[in-house]
């Protein structure tokens, strides 16, 4: 009888918490939506309880302070992240491949483009986010490696190890900094398949010199069908 009454209890306090995680699920998407829209520099935690019509002490019951609501969503960021990054070293590559998988990639850059927004701040004040950040860059220049290296070893390109090299790091830097450029130029659009497709077409153009034959024509076929007004 104690064990069915205990078990009354346990499952008592299970439903009891349902609420409350739906809750820290709410608070975590609001506050990625907010961030994304306005900054993350321009959100209070006042501001993410008013748009959820919560108290301010609902939201601090799950999040002491709105560092802790970032590094939440960088949780989720960096899984999906590094997932995606490492899909494309699990065999060789062809510029098809490549296209697709710069687009799922700018496609998770998107979602949480806060962070790319206001990276230099984010990580001036938050350490864990500079280190795993750090992390993220190195395995984005990596998994670039990794791709061009295999054209080179299937013949679709020719390029050098120094070459190989400076072309992984300029396209990490440029998937993860587009964003930036297309906010600076137009910081009211909201046309996202137009700025993704306008960042895979630049970081696969980084590619064209060192393309061969083939490989170069199903780039410029990929480039038409995917950016004709």
């Amino acid at each position: 009888m104690l064990a069915v009454i205990d078990n009354q209890d346990r499952d008592g306090v299970l439903m009891e918490k349902k609420p409350k995680r739906r809750t820290r699920e709410r608070i975590i998407e609001t506050s990625l939506r907010l961030f994304n829209d306005f900054g993350e520099p321009n959100v209070t935690t006042t501001v993410i309880s008013d748009e959820m019509n919560i108290s301010p002490g609902n939201l601090y019951y799950h999040f002491h302070n709105k560092d802790e609501i970032i590094e939440a969503i960088f949780v989720v960021f960096e899984h999906e992240i590094e997932e995606t990054l490492a899909t494309p070293t699990r065999r060789l590559a062809d510029v098809e491949d490549i296209w697709l998988f710069l687009h799922l990639l700018f496609e998770q850059i998107w979602k949480y483009r806060f962070f790319y927004r206001d990276l230099n701040d984010l990580l001036t004040r938050n350490r864990l986010l500079e280190m795993h950040f750090k992390q993220i860059m190195a395995h984005k220049v990596h998994t670039a490696t990794i791709l061009c290296e295999g054209l080179v070893s299937t013949g679709a390109m020719r390029a050098t190890t120094r070459e190989v090299r400076a072309l992984a790091t300029n396209m990490a830097v440029l998937a993860s900094y587009w964003l930036s450029f297309e906010y600076a130029c137009d910081a009211r659009g909201k046309d996202e398949s137009g700025r993704i497709g306008r960042g895979v077409y630049q970081v696969m153009a980084m590619l064209s010199p060192f393309l061969r034959d083939e490989s170069k024509g199903l780039l410029e076929k990929l480039s038409r069908e995917y950016l004709k007004p």
